[in-house]
């Protein structure tokens, strides 16, 4: 009965998530009650956790990008994107979305998935961008059309990640659809899972260009 008695780390989180605590104590403090109660001293526990912080230290990269993307917002980066797309007299929503999504597909394919992202390059860039091609084609929009804009901007970015990453076959992805397959006696290599995605994701440009083009026009009769 006592080695179900770590388990009671999670009654911890429960608990504490219920009282509105805040999170990081509650997982911590759950970390050091299932660490206690499997018998580890406090040391042990501490030492754990800083084990488990060194071997993930990549995670704590995103500290240092979201300060430096805040103190280039704060410095006009937002408002230099929409200068530059005012200057473009052809620019649409959906003709910058589809060079976003050709971009976002092509990176991740090579692997470079994190050149790009929400915090990284939508919110800061792709998003404010977009809203000035909109503006300048069709005039002052209404709050309805800015959040429309601003999603089509972040799934855009989705759609380009999502397809394009499973063309890199040293992914995680590849690995649980090889392991998946192998399952049902279906043997293939990570290269020739990499392979196939190639059709998936051509098709999955075509489709959302097709989208993007949708939305220059709905945007069109909008002004109209």
């Amino acid at each position: 009965m006592s080695h179900y008695l770590p388990l009671l780390g999670i009654l911890v989180v429960v608990a504490g998530f219920a009282l509105r605590l805040n999170p990081m104590l509650v997982v911590v403090a759950s970390a050091y009650v299932t660490g206690l109660l499997a018998g580890k001293s406090p040391v042990e526990v501490t030492q754990i956790f800083g084990k488990a912080f060194n071997d993930n230290r990549i995670l704590a990269i995103v500290w240092i990008v979201l300060p430096a993307i805040g103190m280039l917002e704060r410095y006009g980066l937002q408002q230099r994107a929409r200068a530059v797309i005012l200057g473009f007299r052809g620019a649409t929503v959906g003709r910058l979305l589809v060079l976003y999504l050709l971009y976002r597909q092509i990176t991740a394919a090579i692997g470079l998935h994190s050149t790009a992202g929400p915090a990284q390059t939508v919110r800061p860039l792709v998003a404010p961008m977009a809203l000035a091609a909109a503006e300048k084609a069709h005039g002052e929009l209404d709050a309805d059309t800015i959040d429309r804009v601003k999603a089509s901007a972040a799934a855009t970015d989705n759609v380009g990640l999502f397809f394009g990453e499973d063309i890199f076959f040293a992914i995680g992805s590849i690995v649980l659809i090889q392991a998946t397959l192998a399952t049902y006696r279906i043997e293939l290599t990570p290269i020739q899972l990499a392979i196939w995605a190639i059709p998936t994701a051509i098709a999955a440009f075509l489709i959302h260009s097709l989208r993007l083009m949708l939305l220059d026009r709905s945007l069109g009769r909008r002004g109209t």
